[in-house]
């Protein structure tokens, strides 16, 4: 069965790739809001899996039916809900990690898509969409600088860099084709 397939915990919960998401999430942070998972997705996760945020406000309480989280609400206040990985939020969690997706990685990139049909362009916006993609290139590859410097080093957190390396080696060369088609646009 595919990672990005949903991976059945019990008969009657199936977890999908939110699901792992929030269960993971909250086995790193310990007892979490969806506030705080949301902030901590925008810091981490989000570079390299993006999804809508609007998700995270329903899914723990699916998780915590199934009882793969368990919940304390504030009694008094903004009454938060607070969720916490069970030991069998756990053993799914571990699940589904030792589960190797049978896929690929898959780009959707708009920019992509107009270089596609790039035909129906002039040389000049395809030369003005490059420039602007290697832009954001150099803004991202900026950004992650930022990421190791603030978190490269700290003690448990190796393999979680593992994938901000690899979205420097896909950043650069991202920003190194689009310099190419900057600089040398194809021929219709």
């Amino acid at each position: 069965m595919s990672n990005h397939a949903a991976v059945s915990a019990q008969s009657d919960i199936r977890l999908g790739p939110v699901s792992c998401l929030v269960l993971g999430l909250i086995g790193l942070r310990g007892p979490s809001t969806p506030y705080d998972l949301k902030k901590a997705i925008g810091r981490s996760v989000s570079y390299f899996w993006p999804f809508p945020h609007s998700q995270l406000y329903g899914e723990p309480e699916r998780l915590e039916a199934a009882g793969l989280l368990s919940c304390q609400t504030e009694s008094s206040g903004r009454r938060r809900k607070l969720y916490k990985l069970t030991k069998k939020g756990d053993a799914a969690l571990k699940k589904w990690l030792k589960t190797p997706p049978d896929t690929v990685f898959e780009m959707r990139d708009i920019a992509v898509l107009q270089l596609f049909f790039s035909e129906f362009m002039s040389e000049e916006d395809l030369v003005r969409l490059a420039l602007s993609q290697a832009k954001l290139y150099r803004e991202r590859l900026a950004t992650y600088a930022e990421i190791e410097k603030t978190y490269a080093g700290r003690m448990g957190r190796n393999r979680r860099m593992a994938s901000l390396y690899l979205g420097i080696r896909m950043a650069k060369a991202c920003l190194e084709f689009w310099e190419d088609i900057a600089a040398r646009p194809p021929s219709p």
